[in-house]
């Protein structure tokens, strides 16, 4: 169902808003996860590390997707706040349009590039087999991964968060399900945890794109919507351009960590692998939160309601650290249980890895979150000038550091670097709201 966010208490509505997208958001994880701990558990360590060696390169795909999402998201939840459905119709018509160009050529550009790119990050040769397999049936899904992705932002848009998590749910489950019966019977190694992701995410995509346009069918019009507009194109591109530069640079940036992690050996990858599938867990969770909050800030900006923007904005950051709490006591507590989940053995240099990474980047959970809610206001509200300049200033943090201090610390210098790019980057978001709410 479609819902006003303008309306109601600010917190309650996030409350009942997000906390849908957080669950769609944890069972969209769980395909990566599952893919990771099924090929772990059943293949090897070797397999684990090419699967989280593939998936650094995925977040660039990634990136795009969730680029078409966020722009698209932001402008039709700014018209739906206006009550101007005609423009909201044409506004989803232009990014599916736009959106399957681009997926168009980023699969050329896929296919004829992930061997460079694999051996540009130093990939040992024991695992470049299994990380080209996996990643080229990835790429051949890309179709499912972006449709989605706008769908959602469509259903967010308008403020349905539930609808995308009961597909998620669902299509969470049967990948789960596949992954384990395509590798455990079947015998299909990487090829088959690849697959089961392609079948399961293509399932959930096309029953979401059915299910918007039936509800775009019940909006009413009093004028005829385009199938493309320029003028709501470059609206759409103004916010999705800077959002997917940011999400490539960091996919980038994470990308050249990468290279710095390959060069301890498969141990040191596989522990890395399944340590960050845990960390972006909980950092995608986040982001998608702080997603939320830029649908409820630019629904209300459309509407002309600046102060429920900066009660929404406080009631976000009252969410994001309640919901901490649990986390970083898991993470910091039981790092070492949660990371065996990934290997076949609880001994050895991959579990250590793994769980010197979440104890070192757990209790930061509380920083980043801030950063990413703020981030949030700013990125609804159009300020993308602003957002860019505090993510750059976390990744360039973030990067330049690894580099450095792995020289000095090892491996342990990369994980090192997180909570100080986390850190700088919430203070400059945070200077970025004060300076937005005494403007609005």
């Amino acid at each position: 169902m479609n819902k006003d966010l303008t309306k109601g208490q600010p917190e309650q509505v996030l409350w009942s808003f997000c906390l849908p997208l957080f669950g769609s958001i944890i069972f969209q994880q769980l395909y990566n996860i599952a893919d990771s701990l099924i090929a772990g558990k059943l293949v090897g360590e070797n397999a684990l590390a090419a699967v989280g060696n593939s998936y650094e390169i995925t977040l660039i795909f990634i990136a795009f997707a969730f680029g078409c999402n966020i722009g698209c998201s932001v402008i039709v939840s700014r018209y739906f706040g206006a009550k101007e459905n005609h423009n909201v119709r044409t506004a989803v018509h232009t990014t599916l349009v736009s959106g399957g160009i681009l997926c168009l050529v980023l699969m050329a550009a896929g296919f004829l590039g992930c061997k460079g790119l694999l051996h540009l990050i130093q990939t040992p040769e024991e695992i470049m087999a299994d990380s080209r397999l996996y990643l080229n049936i990835y790429i051949a899904g890309l179709p499912f991964l972006f449709f989605y992705n706008i769908a959602t932002g469509i259903f967010s848009a308008m403020g349905d968060s539930k609808t995308p998590f009961l597909f998620l749910a669902f299509s969470s489950t049967a990948n789960i399900v596949v992954d384990y019966l395509f590798v455990r019977f079947l015998h299909m190694g990487v090829a088959g945890v690849a697959w089961a992701t392609f079948l399961c995410q293509g399932v959930s995509c096309i029953l979401a794109v059915v299910v918007v346009f039936r509800r775009l069918s019940g909006l009413e019009c009093r004028m005829e919507a385009r199938i493309f507009s320029g003028h709501i194109f470059a609206q759409i591109c103004a916010v999705a351009i800077p959002s997917i530069l940011q999400q490539s640079f960091i996919s980038v940036g994470n990308i050249v960590i990468q290279g710095l992690i390959n060069g301890f050996g498969p141990s040191v990858i596989a522990g890395y692998a399944a340590a960050i599938k845990l960390n972006n867990l909980v950092i995608t969770s986040f982001t998608t939160l702080g997603n939320g909050i830029s649908n409820f800030t630019s629904q209300n900006l459309g509407a002309g309601k600046y102060e429920r923007i900066h009660s929404g904005f406080k009631a976000g950051l009252k969410m994001v650290l309640a919901l901490c709490v649990p986390i970083v006591a898991v993470y910091f507590l039981l790092g070492k249980w949660l990371v065996f989940l990934f290997m076949e053995s609880a001994q050895g240099l991959a579990i250590d890895t793994g769980v010197q990474i979440l104890r070192i980047l757990a209790p930061f959970y509380f920083v980043v979150s801030v950063k990413l809610v703020t981030d949030g206001v700013l990125r609804g509200a159009s300020r993308m000038k602003e957002f860019m300049t505090a993510t750059f200033t976390d990744l360039i943090l973030r990067v330049a550091l690894a580099m450095a201090l792995s020289g000095m610390l090892g491996a342990v210098g990369i994980w090192a670097a997180w909570p100080v790019g986390w850190s700088f980057g919430a203070m400059v978001s945070l200077f970025f709201y004060k300076w937005l709410k005494n403007a609005l």
